[in-house]
C-alpha cells in the first residue's frame, strides 16, 4: 500500500544488472523474472486462503501474524512486511473501522462480527507478492456483508481494465465509478503501486481520477498491486498514535481487497489468485 501524500523512502537495494525499463523507471519483467514472481505470490495467496479457512473468534490479529510468519518461511520465503520501515509484524491486520497497516497484536481479540482485513507479502528468490483479503469473522451485519461483497467486486472492475495498451486512469476510473454507484467512499491518499524487486515501485496505481499523477500506458511485463479499499462513510482517516494504524474519522466500517496482477499483451494474470492454491 503507497501512501499517496507522504511517500517513504525506499531502503537501499543491490545493483541488478540487465533490467529491462519502461517509462518513469518501471521494471518490465522477464520470462525468468514473471515465472519467481509467480511463486512468490503463490506463497502469498497460499497464506491469505489458509488464514481465512482458520480464523475463529477468540484468536488474536498476534495469533495470525505467527502464522503467516510460519507458513511464508516454511515454504522459502521472508515476510516482505517484517521490518520494512520498522514494521513490525509478517501481516497487517485492521478491524471494522481500522482501514491500514494494523499492526498485529496478541491482545487483539477477533470477534464473531468483525470485518477483518489481512495483508501480507512474501519475499521469495529476489521478488515480492502482495495481497489482501478481508474475511467476515462467521456472521457479520447485512451492512458488513454488502461492503465486503461491493470492496471485492470493486478490485474485479478495475483488473477487468488491466492489458498493454491500456492506462492507469482506465482504472482508476472502473474503481471509482463501481464503488461510487454502490455508495461508498474510497479512500485517496493510499494506493496500489508496482511491485517486483522492490515491495513499492513504480507506478502508483492510484483509485480516483486524479491528474496529480502521470497517466502511465501499461505494457506486457508490468506488475501492479490493485488494491481498493472503501469505506461505508466519510473517505477520510487519522493515523493512530502507534503512527502506522490508519482508521475511518467517523469509525465507519472499511473494506479493502488486493491482488497482484500481471500485465499481458492480451489482458492480464491475477498471480495472487486463491482459487489456483
Amino acid at each position: 500500500m503507497r501512501i499517496l501524500n507522504h511517500l517513504l523512502p525506499k531502503p537501499p537495494q543491490p545493483a541488478v544488472p540487465q533490467i529491462k525499463k519502461g517509462r518513469r523507471g518501471i521494471h518490465l519483467k522477464s520470462s525468468q523474472e514473471i515465472e519467481i514472481m509467480r511463486q512468490a505470490t503463490r506463497i502469498v495467496a497460499t497464506v491469505l486462503k489458509e488464514i481465512a479457512e482458520r480464523v475463529q473468534p477468540g484468536m488474536t490479529t498476534g495469533d495470525l501474524d505467527t502464522y503467516a510468519e510460519r507458513r511464508i518461511r516454511d515454504m522459502g520465503a521472508t515476510p516482505s512486511f517484517k521490518g520494512y520501515h520498522g514494521f513490525p509484524g509478517s501481516i497487517c491486520a485492521c478491524i471494522n473501522n481500522e482501514v491500514v497497516h494494523g499492526i498485529p497484536n496478541r491482545r487483539k481479540v477477533i470477534r464473531t462480527g468483525d470485518v477483518l482485513k489481512v495483508d501480507t507479502g512474501a519475499y521469495f528468490q529476489g521478488f515480492h507478492g502482495d495481497s489482501c483479503i478481508t474475511i467476515p469473522v462467521v456472521e457479520v451485519a447485512p451492512e458488513a456483508a454488502r461492503l465486503i461483497r461491493v470492496a471485492e467486486e470493486t478490485l474485479y472492475k478495475g483488473i477487468e481494465q488491466v492489458k498493454a495498451g491500456a492506462c492507469l486512469m482506465d482504472i482508476a476510473a472502473a474503481i471509482q465509478d463501481y464503488a461510487q454507484a454502490h455508495n461508498y467512499q474510497i479512500v485517496e491518499e493510499f494506493t496500489g503501486h508496482g511491485v517486483g524487486r522492490n515491495l513499492h515501485e513504480e507506478p502508483a496505481v492510484f483509485n480516483v481520477r486524479t491528474y496529480d499523477l502521470p497517466n502511465v500506458k501499461l505494457k506486457a511485463g508490468m506488475t501492479l498491486a490493485i488494491e481498493p479499499i472503501l469505506n461505508q462513510g466519510s473517505r477520510f482517516t487519522r493515523i493512530l498514535p502507534d503512527r502506522w494504524t490508519a482508521v475511518t474519522i467517523d469509525n465507519a466500517l472499511s473494506a479493502q481487497f488486493e491482488h497482484t496482477v500481471l500485465v499481458t499483451e492480451a489482458g492480464y494474470e491475477i498471480l495472487t489468485d486463491r482459487s489456483l492454491v
